[in-house]
């Protein structure tokens, strides 16, 4: 996508997020405590969000460009009066171009990454929170340069505090491959996404974080940089977060991509 056009985009969901800014707050008090409950990873509340990031200087030669459209649905259930389990998945639509010498372009679904975290109800004595469960790669790619055409499997784990208008923690994955393409790369990744966000009242939230992955083939780490401003907004009978962001990779490997990204998403919320 060309970068003005892109900037075009940025300005204009800016405008949204000022132009709406406190409109839900100002109907209900509990607009700041459901940003809160957005910022904790296994609260009980559904929600699914839509992402679009891009990125660049992809490759060998940083020809390369993508960008990629991502849903993110999250889905709780209550298995009893003291535990909940819940549903964390991730598929993107891409779309990349040049990411090495001769690779020309590719578009279609990504990998399926599915999280299962079984959490507590109530918090601990001392304030935490936390869910632990498994977490599976499924090769779902439709291009064989989408995925890595692997099935994976690991453990994933999330321990955050909720104190005052700050909530701070961090979330872990791990996945192994043990079955797919001989051809392919084997898998051994770790994923660590630790993060700090600020809530107001008028439900804006600001959220710094990275999504830090190594690689344990290749001893190789990727780690963007993630600075994100999100207001709730109703619209109609619909409840819906919007996301604005910036993203700088302190470190990428060879085949990732360095500078600076845009991120954008918009969260729909629904009730139990």
């Amino acid at each position: 996508m060309k970068t003005n056009y892109f900037s075009r985009i940025m300005l204009a969901w800016c405008f949204a997020l000022s132009l709406y800014h406190g409109a839900y707050a100002r109907e209900t008090g509990d607009a700041g405590d459901l940003a809160k409950k957005l910022s904790n990873p296994v609260a009980a509340l559904i929600s699914v969000p839509i992402e679009f990031d891009t990125w660049s200087d992809i490759g060998p030669a940083d020809d390369g460009k993508r960008w990629t459209l991502t849903a993110k649905p999250v889905v709780p259930f209550s298995l009893d009066e003291e535990w909940n389990l819940i549903s964390r998945t991730i598929v993107g639509y891409i779309d990349q171009e040049d990411i090495f010498p001769g690779a020309g372009s590719q578009e279609g679904l990504s990998d399926i990454l599915q999280s299962v975290f079984f959490s507590p109800k109530e918090p601990t004595a001392r304030g935490w929170i936390w869910g632990a469960g498994p977490v599976f790669l499924l090769p779902t790619a439709s291009d064989d340069l989408l995925g890595g055409e692997k099935w994976g499997a690991g453990p994933t784990a999330v321990a955050l505090k909720q104190a005052g208008p700050w909530t701070y923690g961090m979330l872990v994955n791990h996945v192994w491959s043990f079955a797919g393409d001989s051809d392919r790369s084997d898998i051994s990744s770790t994923f660590f996404q630790p993060f700090l966000a600020f809530n107001t009242k008028t439900a804006t939230t600001l959220t710094l974080q990275t999504e830090s992955t190594h690689n344990w083939e290749n001893e190789d780490w990727s780690v963007p940089i993630n600075v994100i401003l999100s207001q709730i907004v109703k619209v109609g009978p619909q409840l819906i977060q919007l996301r604005v962001g910036v993203r700088y990779w302190a470190d990428s490997a060879r085949s990732d991509p360095e500078g600076w990204g845009a991120k954008l998403a918009v969260v729909f919320l629904f009730s139990k």
